[in-house]
């Protein structure tokens, strides 16, 4: 990853709504949802949405298949794990031994809300 590809994604995050809809989109892991199902677990208008996530789409956080009349959107993890890679890659100089409990992976944390600060 580059610097460029890790800023567009931030920049893409950068949207409570949006970090709502990944959250979601990571919660059902591969088998993703369709946009109307993401519109009423989030309670959003589809034409906020669609604009929600054509951004996310355009950045690669997600990706999106035809299914009839219907699209199915799910979250690009590899993606994300990528930025997290490039994010600590320097980790204590590119020697991540050296940081003890710094560079030791986190348990998941607790199971996501779609109430939490959602902002429109």
């Amino acid at each position: 990853m580059d610097k460029s590809t890790a800023a567009a994604v931030f920049e893409s995050l950068s949207s409570g709504v949006r970090l709502d809809i990944f959250r979601l989109l990571v919660k059902t892991g591969p088998l993703g949802l369709v946009a109307g199902e993401i519109a009423s677990a989030l309670a959003l208008p589809p034409t906020n949405l669609s604009f929600h996530l054509k951004a996310m789409t355009h950045a690669s956080l997600v990706s999106v298949v035809q299914e009839g009349r219907f699209q199915r959107y799910r979250a690009n993890l590899a993606l994300v794990q990528d930025l997290i890679v490039f994010l600590t890659a320097q980790c204590c100089s590119g020697h991540p031994e050296q940081c003890g409990e710094l560079c030791v992976p986190v348990d998941c944390p607790e199971p996501f809300s779609p109430s939490e600060g959602v902002s429109r």
